[in-house]
């Protein structure tokens, strides 16, 4: 079986050859000055890297290219790749282990950007390591979520607690956070609506959501996971902006990157935001989201199409 590196390679393959169809162009045969600066940064942000991202990796650049005195642009690749690894791991911090007691992870993001399949396959995953997961169908406005979530569970084997459609998210969550601490589960991991088109009902439906949480365990939800798809580019930066402000997002959850040559936005959506990557979707099966490792990508990014394709 290919391993992990292959599959991640592949999996940005679209992304991957737009980022170094437009950056490796302007680092080819050239001389490193003040228009190769200008050009890289412009071929940064046509990357979907962001504007503000893309400004702060051609400082450092600079910074790079005086302390070891490059000359050649050729020979900014690596020290590019270094770069863009160092600002994806900037935010990140260890997830806490989900064997302290239960714990409780919220997924919010707008309807279409793969929520529900998200939950679904972080409850695949984390039966699979062993742990005893319980999910809750909070997004009580849409029929189709409670069952795609029911579906999943049967896959995993894990139970979902729900009311009908249009029942108040609040009392679904308030009965799965009790049938979560009854069972002695591991972790509860609670679905929620995605609508957008009013920003005050969204707020005040989270936090009445996460009062339910916080009154039931202390300091819970212990992750707030936003769910974008990488597909719309700099619109999923947008609504990492927005669900931050509403929801106090903690990680985010990029999905359908192997289907979009608009992958540099993870660069953008860290960088603008400070909210850390915890897992990207590569495919659409079950153990194709994957824990995002910054390093891992941004060699990815870099890979050549014949370089040899190791990983575990």
């Amino acid at each position: 079986m290919a391993g992990f590196f292959a599959q991640l390679k592949q999996g940005l393959s679209k992304t991957r050859h737009d980022f170094m169809d437009k950056v490796g162009r302007v680092l080819s045969g050239r001389k490193i000055d003040e228009d190769l600066y200008d050009d890289l940064e412009e071929s940064l942000i046509r990357s979907d890297v962001g504007v503000q991202t893309a400004l702060d990796l051609v400082t450092a650049l600079r910074e790079k290219v005086r302390l070891r005195r490059l000359t050649e642009a050729e020979e900014l690749r690596e020290v590019l790749r270094e770069l863009i690894a160092a600002k994806l791991d900037e935010n990140i911090v260890s997830e806490d282990s989900v064997a302290q007691g239960l714990r409780v992870i919220l997924v919010v993001g707008v309807n279409g950007v793969g929520k529900t399949t998200t939950i679904g396959k972080l409850a695949h995953q984390y039966v699979r390591d062993g742990y005893k997961v319980l999910m809750a169908a909070g997004d009580t406005f849409r029929a189709a979520a409670i069952d795609q979530l029911e579906i999943w569970g049967r896959r995993s084997g894990v139970d979902v607690i729900k009311q009908s459609e249009g029942a108040d998210s609040a009392a679904v969550v308030y009965d799965a956070m009790q049938a979560a601490k009854s069972r002695k589960m591991d972790l509860l991991l609670i679905d929620t609506a995605g609508r957008l088109h009013n920003k005050v009902n969204l707020m005040e439906e989270l936090r009445k959501v996460k009062r339910v949480i916080s009154r039931e365990i202390q300091g819970a939800p212990h992750e707030v996971l936003l769910v974008l798809d990488a597909t719309t580019g700099q619109n999923a930066l947008q609504q990492a902006k927005l669900f931050q402000e509403v929801a106090g997002v903690t990680g985010i959850v990029l999905t359908k990157l192997d289907g979009t040559a608009k992958g540099g936005v993870v660069l953008g959506i860290q960088g603008e935001t400070g909210i850390p990557v915890r897992w990207i979707g590569i495919g659409e099966g079950a153990e194709d989201l994957r824990p995002f490792h910054a390093g891992d990508f941004a060699a990815a990014l870099f890979a050549a199409d014949d370089q040899e394709e190791e990983g575990a």
